[in-house]
């Protein structure tokens, strides 16, 4: 592989970086008084969900996160730190992908009549299937300097 400046596996590790970077700006702006005090964030989702055309958006979010919507708001806010940070530290960046992957079909289908927030999440997704594919942390990451992965 030829590339310019930086090896085809350092390229990748921006690449996961830079999708680490997007998760912590993710985290970054969230409201987290509005989030955790007064539920907006789980409010807006139970207001889409309510409307979504397809009936299995409606129930599972109906089963899964209306019942405990103070622990969704701790879950979704710290995941994206989460991720956020083992992206960029490169620290379990397998499980970081996969857990971004799956986070953001999640976001995909939630908000699918949503059209500017789709090409985020779209991108995101694809960032996170072509950084696992390519075992992104195979440079500058913690899981290179432990061994972890290989």
């Amino acid at each position: 592989m030829q590339t310019i400046w930086l090896s085809g596996a350092e390229w990748f590790a921006v690449l996961r970086i830079g999708l680490g970077l997007w998760w912590l700006e993710s985290w970054r702006h969230k409201d987290k008084k509005g989030w955790f005090e007064r539920g907006t964030g789980i409010a807006w989702a139970t207001d889409v969900a309510g409307k979504h055309r397809w009936g299995f958006v409606r129930a599972g979010f109906e089963k899964v996160v209306s019942p405990r919507p103070k622990a969704m708001a701790y879950i979704v806010v710290y995941a994206e730190l989460a991720l956020g940070l083992g992206l960029v530290a490169g620290l379990l960046t397998p499980v970081a992908l996969i857990g971004g992957l799956l986070l953001n079909l999640l976001y995909l289908v939630l908000m699918v009549h949503d059209w500017a927030e789709q090409g985020q999440n779209a991108m995101m997704a694809l960032i996170s299937l072509v950084a696992l594919f390519a075992m992104s942390w195979q440079t500058w990451s913690l899981d290179d300097a432990m061994g972890l992965f290989l």
